[in-house]
């Protein structure tokens, strides 16, 4: 789910768009699961879902950036200025 990069750390997220809630659903099958209200287009659901991971594990939006996964299901995102081992933390501290 984390893997190192030499500018922070790249998360692989499972998007679910068209949800009704938004919300972390936590850890399933090694990746974060992740649903959002907005809908596949014309990116309004992954600017949806770097809102979300911004909120939720307290980053600036402008540290999310999208690098694979424009229009499929499974992503990844570069999480900048950070480690794995913060990010780890704050995802299992969503858990509880």
């Amino acid at each position: 789910m984390l893997t190192f990069h030499p500018e922070g750390v790249i998360l692989s997220v499972r998007a679910q768009p068209g949800s009704k809630r938004e919300e972390i659903r936590g850890v399933q099958d090694g990746v974060l699961k992740v649903t959002v209200t907005q809908v596949p287009e014309k990116g309004k659901a992954n600017k949806a879902i770097r809102k979300l991971l911004a909120k939720s594990l307290e980053l600036k939006i402008s540290q999310i950036e999208l690098l694979s996964g424009e229009t499929a299901t499974q992503k990844k995102f570069l999480l900048r200025n950070t480690n794995p081992e913060t990010i780890q933390t704050k995802i299992n501290n969503l858990n509880k």
